[in-house]
This record gives structure tokens, sequence and C-alpha cells, in this order.
């Protein structure tokens, strides 16, 4: 924990900016009052919490006590205020990866940018990994980007832990609570739920979903009902990086509303596809969103991630020295804020100043832009601090 104050007066809350756990959880925009700072601070209701919701939130900051990482995001305080539990945490001023593609990148990111937030995302899981848990909730919405580029895996409320009475169990057969919303991101052998149990290489899977997430502006398997994903996920059907190569040539010179490209499944690479750029569109199929070539890096990246057995899934250790991200060159903070222009990190509140001020209609502009997120979505969480 941080040397943020465990006392409610010394936080002025702004604005709401999610709400969460069937809306026992209210998460605020808020001023640290001493310092200035904006902070995020998640408010529970525990009155209403039953007790096994409890429990679950006592994992959660259990673990968040053990984990000091730069890629994790950290938790500054918590305390109990009145019937309220207080959890502070850093504003993270891009918001999530989610709220990005959501927003601003609907077709997807280019390669450079998802491979500086997939890059952030592995070395989180290596420290979460070699702690000895298992996250099981990695999805684009649990990846937080601050203002000066910095990625941070959030979403500890799912995570499990491998030692067990001194010692690390091989693998857990225990199925996440509350998981109905992050079932696409889950690897086969999760939602098996079979003797055989599952490892920290569940977590690998989930970023290769991330990672098409990210690539194609929306999550492979989203509009199938939960049997058919699964029976799709067991008989090993793959997902894919939407482009050139895996969309068939008939369908790029389509209409994009009528492309059948939208579950982010495909056949396999499309006949004599070429990869020659990093996402960039290709001339050769103007006005298709997927009109773009992705590396063969990155392609051969996410087929790893999405082996249908988990033996053949490399650790996230290794997946850092994978040759797709060769192709970074420079430090998350000097890249990341010129690789998400035109999006602009909201770091200007003030909410002493009037609606029709400047620093008034940024504030106001950026919470309206959440709530017709949330609407959008047809979601009760928080798009900058993760409550899923």
């Amino acid at each position: 924990m941080g040397s943020f104050l465990p006392d409610s007066s010394a936080y002025e809350l702004l604005a709401v900016i999610g709400r969460g756990l069937d809306n026992l959880m209210t998460v605020n925009l808020a001023r640290y009052r001493p310092t200035g700072e904006h902070v995020a601070i998640r408010r529970i209701d525990l009155e209403s919490c039953t007790n096994d919701m409890v429990t679950y939130l006592q994992g959660e900051l259990h673990v968040s006590k053990l984990f000091h990482h730069p890629s994790i995001l950290p938790y500054k305080s918590v305390f109990i205020a009145e019937n309220e539990l207080w959890v502070i945490t850093p504003f993270m001023a891009y918001g999530s990866a989610r709220d990005l593609i959501c927003m601003h990148f609907t077709d997807g990111m280019s390669e450079l940018t998802i491979a500086y937030i997939l890059l952030g995302m592995l070395k989180a899981l290596e420290y979460i990994h070699h702690m000895g848990y298992v996250h099981r909730s990695v999805k684009a919405s649990h990846v937080l980007i601050s203002a000066d580029g910095q990625v941070c895996m959030s979403g500890l409320r799912s995570i499990f832990s491998l030692i067990r009475h001194g010692q690390r169990a091989k693998v857990v057969h225990d199925f996440p609570q509350y998981s109905v919303k992050v079932l696409p991101w889950l690897s086969p052998e999760v939602l098996q739920q079979n003797l055989q149990g599952y490892d920290s290489r569940s977590d690998i899977y989930s970023l290769g979903i991330t990672a098409c997430e990210l690539a194609n502006g929306h999550v492979p398997f989203k509009d199938m009902p939960a049997t058919q994903m699964l029976l799709e996920k067991l008989n090993g059907t793959v997902p894919c990086l939407l482009d050139t190569t895996t969309i068939p040539p008939e369908e790029l010179s389509m209409k994009p509303s009528r492309s059948g490209a939208d579950s982010g499944i495909c056949e396999g690479p499309a006949a004599g596809g070429v990869r020659t750029s990093n996402g960039e569109p290709s001339s050769s199929s103007a006005g298709h969103p997927y009109n773009r070539t992705f590396s063969t890096h990155f392609h051969a990246f996410v087929e790893l991630c999405l082996q249908r057995d988990p033996e053949k899934r490399p650790s996230a250790s290794t997946l850092i020295g994978h040759p797709f991200f060769k192709q970074i060159k420079r430090q998350p903070s000097e890249a990341l804020p010129e690789l998400l222009r035109p999006v602009s990190p909201i770091t200007s509140f003030d909410s002493s100043q009037p609606q029709d001020s400047p620093h008034g209609l940024i504030l106001m502009k950026w919470i309206s832009w959440k709530l017709l997120l949330n609407i959008q979505r047809g979601l009760s969480t928080s798009c900058w601090i993760t409550v899923a």
C-alpha cells in the first residue's frame, strides 16, 4: 500500500464513473486533498454484501498487499468508512484498453500499439505466475493505461493461488466465481471443469483472446451462447486476427455490414494471402474495416497462445522473448501516447470550475462519454477501474 491516508475526509469525490458487483459498488473519480492528485475510489456497500462476497473481496485485498510490480495496478490505500469499503487506486487517464477500442479504435488497434499493451500484460503475468497465482480474468477491460503510457493489469478479484499448505499444486480445479462476463476469454480447460484441471497456461490462452480483441475490435465468440462457445473451444475452433490473410477476398469486397468476420473466428489463411505490413490498410481491398495485413510474427504469437493443448502454450517468460516484440524500439512512456493519438488522456479536472468553463467542459464531456459507453455496452461496471 502507498502512503495515502485511510480517511474518507482526505478525498474529495468528484464524479461517479461506474458501478459493479450488482450495484453494491460505486466507483468515483476523486481528488486526494493533501496533494491534489486524482485517484479512483471503489466504494463497496459491505452491509449489503453476502458472506461469500466479503470472502471474495478479502482474497483480492490479500493479494493486493502481496503484489508489487510496475505492471500491476497498485492499491494505494484500503479502509472502512462507515459501512463502506474504500479501495484507492491511481487514476489511469487513458482508461482501459477496452474503452479505447469501444470508442476510438472500433476496428482494432495498430499492431505496434498492441505489441506495447501485450508486452505490459505479459510482464504482469510473468510476475503473477512466478508468485504462484493464476489470474483467471485476463481481458482488455482489465488492462489500464496511465497518462504516461504505463500499462497495468487489474482484475485481481478472480485470482487463485496454487500454493496450498506450503506446497505448490500442479493444477487448479476451482471454477472462478462471478465469471459470467469473462467466459469468452476463458480457456477450454477452465470451461471444461474436468479432473485434469488447469494451471497458469490458461492465462496464456486468455491473452491470445485479448490479442484478437485488441486487433479486431471485439472479442471472439462474443455473440455465442455459452454452451455453443464451450463446444467450439473444445472442438479446437481457434480465433484469429482478421486481416487480408484470414478473410477470403470475396468477403473483403463486400460492404462491411455484410461481412461474416464479426465472429472473430476464421477457417484459415485466405488463398494467396501475403502478409506484408504491420496491420496497416491494404490498398487492394479499400473500404472494408479489415483491409489490413498483420505481420507473420503477430499471427504466430496468437496461434501459440491459442493452442488447444495447454502443454503446447509457452509460458509468459518465454513469450516475452517472442520475435513479435522486436518491433518495440522505445519505452511505452514515449511511444504509447503517440500511438494512441488522436485520443488524449484525461489530465485536467477542477470540480470548482463552472460547467461552461474549459476545464468544466472537459470534465462534463468525460463523464457523459463514460455514461454513454456503459449504456452502449449494457454494463453497470466501471471501465476505468475494472469490476468484472
